[in-house]
């Protein structure tokens, strides 16, 4: 190793490889002085060089940076920064005894970290995190790259990464971790699935003690919306992080499931940090550039605002964080082949330097404008902890949003509120109320019923209150009206009349959901009937509550199969996924786009508070068969009468009152209905397909 010494590059950030060594950059206008540290291990209590970087040589502008010969891949790194101690005024706040992360490393390890010794103003180098010099070319892609499947055509599966095989019922061989999601593809795929969207993956601190249980047990941050390492894969997922697999292990599991055809969507954090409020530990940034990372009172720059309910927010429309933002994304598409990004509190992003609302928010349209993220698909939580509501109004153009209003229409109206069809008509048209005069299309709505923030699908249908006592906050954290219903007992119940009940309305959600326009979104674990046991708020519980349970899953084969023929059926009718609203354009058999009904033919009800069913007739275009389908929210069945189209007869697809087999068909196995009206069973949905009267060929 020559280790020589040599101005470097201030371009690009981070720790790059080169030829001959490694070149590091890290970001700080306010530092007045940088040390390199350099570890033998990731065990090494202290450096065994420290690298004075000189403001002559090591500093233009912005950054901070050098070259140092003869080091590689796998070499443990970090800085400490010295410079103004200015809290009130500037609100810079260096601390030169403080051990600080690579903002852009590629990999961390976390093995001698002590949180409680991140704070406080005392020495933390024996108990720091460090980052890891990566080699991102030593990799075999063997042809990959992002699948860019249409947004019209995407089904989304929503998954914590280590919850989904923490379980030992999982039986795979590294529970919790990127390379065990590999060993759930098969079943992904049969499920039809063609994307997940990963709960977050950036580094987070796991070992983060939040309060303690009820019965003395420690709470940890398990869902990892708490973020420090923007560009590395979370240890906790890797099964060998020691030898730095981090950056394999993902791109194993990405490759593996491009070749099933499904897309990985990442869920990303980048409205706050790990490192809290003025009480929170140092980790990386608030040592670095705290004055403009993060949003500062002006009044009193100690205070953090705080947009997110996580103690501090994001200065995202800096130019300087911006360029992180954008160029971290742009890293995990270029370097990961990652398909798309959902934003976590995405509107605060939206927010200027005072914290205002902007009309332009520059961070916002460089990720909708930039060449690199121009066929990754973005989506929007169009919300923040602060009280910004952009929903249906999110900037931009391109953005995908979370569609809130669709999740509580359908929950109350498959609850059995009375006066929603109207609401309803708008989001199975992939609400047109929301984005049509924004100029958007069906889109721009994620439609979804259930997610990891709130009650499971079958808790929905199991209980009218959360259960959220294990979360040790008594009972006070969590959503409070979750438009639910217990279906007449609360919790668990051998009453087999109340069990038949939930899951028909289990299938009720699952149908409206698949059968609206816009791109659907399904919880993990809702198609096996997988509980919480009542928590609604499982951020903090690393086990049993939120870990699937794939026995349950080997157990709920009727609800499963209902979901993966909801969703083979939603691929085989463009009708139910087209990319545009409804026009009233008309097809060869002279049918509107949609015609909307009640129980008699276009008398769908909008003005009656006390309506509880909907029905409504798709054309079919381009060869596809006209649909006709039947919401009976009402607790009695109800006759529904038939359209009648030409030279046609209506044929069952769907009905969620019969028995399992029954309740939704294969192509060939289409029941014929006889007759001009349809009984549907109270709290039922029914799919009728139109086919030739000389013929009843299986599409």
């Amino acid at each position: 190793m020559d280790g020589t010494v040599t101005p470097g590059r201030a371009q690009p950030l981070g720790a790059t490889l080169t030829p001959t060594g490694v070149n590091f950059s890290v970001f700080s206008e306010q530092a007045t002085r940088v040390e390199l540290l350099l570890f033998d291990s990731y065990e090494a209590l202290a450096p065994s060089r420290v690298i004075h970087l000189h403001a002559e040589d090591n500093h233009s502008y912005h950054f901070w940076h050098c070259h140092v010969e003869g080091l590689g891949a796998g070499q443990v790194y970090a800085y400490r920064m010295d410079g103004p101690h200015d809290t009130r005024q500037r609100g810079t706040r260096f601390n030169p005894r403080k051990v600080l992360l690579d903002p852009y490393a590629r990999a961390n390890i976390n093995t001698l970290w002590d949180r409680v010794r991140a704070l406080g103003p005392e020495d933390n180098c024996a108990y720091a995190m460090r980052s890891m010099v990566v080699d991102l070319d030593a990799y075999d892609w063997e042809g990959d790259e992002p699948l860019r499947t249409p947004m019209a055509d995407t089904v989304i599966y929503e998954m914590h990464v280590g919850g989904l095989t923490a379980s030992p019922s999982s039986r795979v061989t590294n529970p919790g971790t990127f390379s065990a999601v590999v060993e759930k593809i098969p079943y992904l795929k049969e499920l039809g699935v063609t994307a997940v969207e990963l709960l977050p993956v950036f580094d987070f601190d796991e070992r983060q003690v939040l309060r303690s249980g009820p019965k003395g047990t420690p709470l940890r941050n398990y869902w990892g919306y708490d973020p420090f390492g923007f560009f590395a894969p979370h240890t906790g997922y890797c099964s060998d992080p020691c030898n730095c697999t981090h950056i394999t292990e993902f791109r194993d599991m990405v490759k593996a499931l491009h070749k099933a055809g499904i897309e990985v969507i990442l869920d990303v954090v980048f409205n706050h940090t790990s490192e809290g409020n003025e009480h929170g530990p140092t980790i990386s940034f608030r040592g670095q550039a705290n004055e403009i990372y993060y949003h500062l009172w002006p009044q009193d720059r100690r205070h953090y605002m705080d947009f997110t309910g996580c103690g501090n927010a994001i200065n995202a429309n800096h130019p300087a964080v911006a360029k992180f933002i954008i160029e971290c994304l742009e890293y995990w598409v270029r370097e990961h082949h990652v398909d798309g990004f959902r934003f976590d509190l995405a509107s605060e992003l939206s927010r200027g330097a005072e914290g205002y609302e902007m009309d332009v928010p520059p961070v916002l349209w460089g990720i909708e404008l930039s060449g690199t993220l121009s066929e990754s698909k973005i989506i929007a939580e169009p919300w923040d902890g602060g009280g910004l509501y952009q929903m249906g109004r999110f900037p931009g153009k391109r953005w995908s949003q979370w569609n809130g209003p669709f999740r509580d229409d359908v929950r109350r109206f498959v609850r059995g509120d009375g006066g929603m069809v109207g609401a309803i008509a708008s989001r199975v048209g992939g609400s047109r109320d929301l984005f049509r005069q924004e100029g958007e299309l069906p889109t721009n709505s994620i439609n979804f019923v259930t997610c990891h923030d709130g009650f499971t699908l079958n808790d929905l249908v199991s209980y009218d209150h959360k259960h959220n006592d294990g979360n040790g906050e008594a009972n006070a954290d969590g959503a409070h009206e979750n438009f639910s219903w217990n279906c007449g007992v609360e919790g668990p119940t051998d009453d087999a009349e109340v069990q038949r009940l939930r899951v028909r309305q289990i299938k009720n959600h699952a149908a409206l959901l698949l059968l609206s326009r816009g791109v659907p979104m399904i919880l993990a674990g809702d198609e096996f009937r997988n509980s919480q046991g009542g928590n609604n708020n499982a951020y903090c519980q690393d086990n049993e509550i939120s870990w699937l349970d794939w026995d349950q899953a080997e157990k709920e084969d009727e609800v499963r199969r209902f979901f993966t023929e909801m969703i083979a059926l939603r691929k085989r009718h463009r009708s139910l996924r087209a990319p545009r609203f409804f026009s009233g354009r008309h097809n060869e058999r002279g049918l509107p786009d949609v015609t909307w009904h009640g129980t008699r033919l276009e008398q769908p009800g909008w003005d009656d508070p006390e309506a509880r069913v909907l029905s409504f007739t798709l054309a079919g275009f381009d060869g596809d068969p006209d649909l006709h389908v039947i919401f009976n929210m009402f607790h009695l069945g109800l006759d529904f009468e038939l359209p009648h189209i030409s030279g046609h007869r209506w044929t069952r697809l769907v009905d969620t009152a019969q028995s399992a087999g029954q309740d939704v068909m294969a192509p060939a196995d289409a029941v014929p209905v006889s007759g001009a009206t349809y009984h549907a069973h109270g709290r039922s949905v029914v799919l009728l397909e139109a086919r030739p009267e000389d013929g009843d060929t299986p599409r």
